[in-house]
């Protein structure tokens, strides 16, 4: 993960990245949303767009109410349901009068061992429309259609901005580290059929929903999917030296020198990818000890 840069940040400000998306920083960093989430605003004074509302936090609505100004807001969209990224769609839907539109709810499911499914979801996200993929929100001048990439959780939506060729990836490719899959709902082997999925399009940039745009999109996808195809080379290494849990055996060899703040989150991408091992006939593991077959 790349460090977080020093302040200031333009935490609150309006920032014009092309003619029809502006972006808005949230105050809420943290080893895990980098400088914040980014919301994107989408379209112009005949109607907007807004992606990824963010936290409920006061400040945050305030700067997109300022954003927004006296323009319709057509659509409330989320790329997904995590609590840094759709809270802050119902205050918004309250008080534009806005639809909200994207990516599916999502209810905990259960966990495994001390990965709690719920702990990050918004469970009270309640969407007017869901949109399926290659489903299109049009407005003046903007057409925004939806990318199903599942992996960081099921429901995760891409929106493709098709006049001019970005594509909002919310946390599924992120602007300065790889997205963590939890289990049991995050799947990493829906995350990387989604990596391929986006490698075989051709947007010419992403806007995600932490850290920096991305100016070079396919380039960096195939360095993501290299990157998880290297972490199940060293969990397969680690395991030919015989059986090992999570914990001890294997986020240790594989993380060193990582900060304590991200030790539960390297321990579920490891999990994540035991299991995926596991359903591919890799792995297999006897209470909290994994082996390879």
């Amino acid at each position: 993960m790349a460090k977080i840069p020093e302040k200031p940040w333009p935490t609150g400000k309006t920032e014009q990245l092309e003619a029809l998306v502006r972006r808005v920083l949230a105050p809420n960093p943290s080893p895990y949303t980098y400088t914040g989430t980014q919301t994107y605003l989408v379209g112009g004074n005949d109607g907007l767009a807004v992606i990824d509302p963010g936290p409920a936090e006061p400040a945050h609505l305030e700067a997109l109410y300022e954003a927004i100004g006296d323009a319709p807001v057509l659509a409330i969209m989320c790329t997904h349901t995590h609590r840094d990224h759709s809270p802050a769609a119902a205050p918004l839907k309250e008080k534009t009068g806005a639809p909200l539109v994207g990516c599916a709810p999502l209810r905990p499911q259960g966990g495994h061992g001390e990965f709690r499914a719920d702990e990050a979801l918004d469970v009270d996200y309640e969407p007017d429309r869901v949109m399926e993929d290659g489903e299109a929100m049009t407005g003046p001048g903007w057409t925004l259609r939806a990318v199903a990439t599942p992996g960081h959780v099921s429901n995760h939506l891409c929106f493709a901005l098709e006049e001019s060729g970005a594509l909002f990836t919310g946390d599924h490719v992120m602007g300065w580290s790889t997205s963590v899959v939890i289990p049991p709902d995050g799947d990493m082997g829906q995350y990387m059929d989604s990596l391929e999925k986006l490698n075989g399009r051709e947007d010419t940039v992403y806007y995600p929903a932490h850290g920096p745009q991305v100016d070079k999109p396919r380039q960096l996808i195939r360095g993501m999917i290299g990157h998880r195809r290297q972490r199940e080379n060293q969990i397969v290494r680690i395991l030919g030296e015989g059986p090992a849990t999570i914990a001890e055996g294997l986020v240790p060899k594989m993380y060193k020198g990582l900060d304590p703040k991200l030790v539960k989150a390297a321990g579920m991408s490891v999990m994540a990818h035991l299991l995926d091992m596991e359903r591919r006939g890799l792995a297999v593991r006897s209470g909290d000890t994994w082996q390879t077959i």
